[in-house]
């Protein structure tokens, strides 16, 4: 290794803002186990699955509709 290297010349990483957020949240079982099943069928990992319909639902402004009974 090198005593001190030359940045001078660096570019910024492109990819920084692409960055995830690491987060808890609280997912009934049935609804990662459905998610699971379909990463089974994609070869997609289930959490890159919730994250792209996540993010899929915030692109098209999709809101849940919800319905509070008695």
């Amino acid at each position: 290794m090198r005593k001190e290297y030359d940045f001078s010349k660096s570019i910024r990483n492109p990819y920084t803002r692409k960055l995830k957020k690491a987060i808890s949240i609280r997912i009934d079982p049935d609804t990662i186990d459905y998610f699971k099943k379909l990463a089974e069928q994609t070869g997609i990992p289930y959490q890159n699955l919730m994250n792209h319909y996540l993010a899929d639902c915030a692109a098209k402004h999709l809101k849940p509709s919800l319905v509070w009974q008695k």
